[in-house]
């Protein structure tokens, strides 16, 4: 009967070679669909140090942006699934499969591992701008053109920017940008009268008094800047938008090792050094399981391609 039992597992553990075989035992690459020095990358750049401290092989980043993070995606997308390759995913996966009809691949078929932190987005305007509140200055926006930047088109502030105007009946100008960073000096500079960006982007800006915050799109307000009131306060109600970075797999890979890297990051974000600092960037922790993880990329694919649609969004 031992016989027979052990027979029995045998293509169980034949069909599990990652971690049977003592995975990891070389380096791991971890692909950043986007250049260097933006949230995602810094977020990467964390897991990074950590897994490669917890895991006992080095964990290499390879920034590959372009393409709206398409050319990262496909790549990761292509890769072998034997634990060795892991990708930055972000809520542009799920918008990118409405975004772009035609991809080589699923965005939504790789395999999750977890969601690290939460990215909130905010409507900021200058200093002196006269709207002390989001409603007013949608007043000013009905009265007189606006042009409202954000990082770029397709991008998660895009789309709530759409939702926002939508809900509030409204239109102003869309001034999409290669980054957040000039859009944002666009509006300090009196070119742009707001900006819909991830809270990160401005959060020094806001502390400081340069810009205002009238609203954030959490369904309660954000850590990073309590004082700025929710669309929710404000009358728009079933609006909440959070962005997200974290890590995904290639299609295929091990459930069981999906669940280890998960674990690892979960006990990463629950040090307090480690949270004071996603918090300091804007950021809240987030840590989820991987099939809530999967989960969120496929309701976020449904939901985006709703907005995509009807806005008729086009890819640069």
């Amino acid at each position: 009967m031992r016989r027979r039992s052990l027979l029995a597992l045998a293509p169980a553990l034949l069909a599990r070679p990652a971690l049977a075989a003592g995975w990891p035992e070389k380096s791991l690459r971890l692909i950043v669909p986007v250049a260097a020095g933006g949230s995602q990358d810094i977020v990467a750049r964390l897991l990074a140090r950590h897994l490669t401290d917890a895991l006992g092989q080095s964990v290499l980043v390879e920034n590959m942006p372009g393409a709206g993070s398409n050319i990262g995606y496909e790549a990761a997308a292509r890769a072998r699934p034997d634990g060795y390759t892991l990708l930055a995913g972000s809520d542009s996966l799920s918008i990118n499969k409405a975004l772009f009809p035609r991809l080589g691949f699923d965005v939504t078929g790789f395999a999750p591992v977890s969601r690290s932190v939460k990215v909130p987005q905010i409507f900021v305007v200058r200093a002196d701008n006269p709207a002390k509140s989001f409603a007013e200055w949608l007043d000013g926006a009905r009265r007189m053109p606006a042009a409202v930047g954000t990082p770029g088109n397709g991008s998660l502030a895009h789309l709530l920017g759409e939702v926002v105007q939508s809900a509030a009946e409204t239109r102003w100008t869309h001034a999409p940008y290669r980054g957040g960073a000039l859009a944002v000096n666009d509006l300090l500079g009196g070119s742009l009268q707001g900006v819909m960006i991830n809270i990160g982007a401005v959060t020094d800006h806001v502390r400081s008094g340069r810009l205002r915050g009238l609203a954030v799109s959490p369904a309660r307000r954000t850590l990073a800047l309590p004082d700025v009131p929710t669309l929710a306060e404000q009358g728009f109600t079933g609006i909440d938008v959070v962005g997200w970075h974290g890590l995904v797999a290639p299609p295929g890979t091990d459930p069981a090792l999906c669940l280890r890297l998960n674990a690892e990051v979960a006990k990463l974000l629950a040090r307090p050094d480690v949270a004071e600092r996603v918090q300091a960037l804007g950021m809240e922790p987030g840590p989820e399981t991987p099939a809530e993880l999967g989960a969120l990329i496929q309701a976020d694919a449904v939901r985006w391609a709703e907005v995509v649609r009807r806005a008729r969004i086009q890819p640069d």
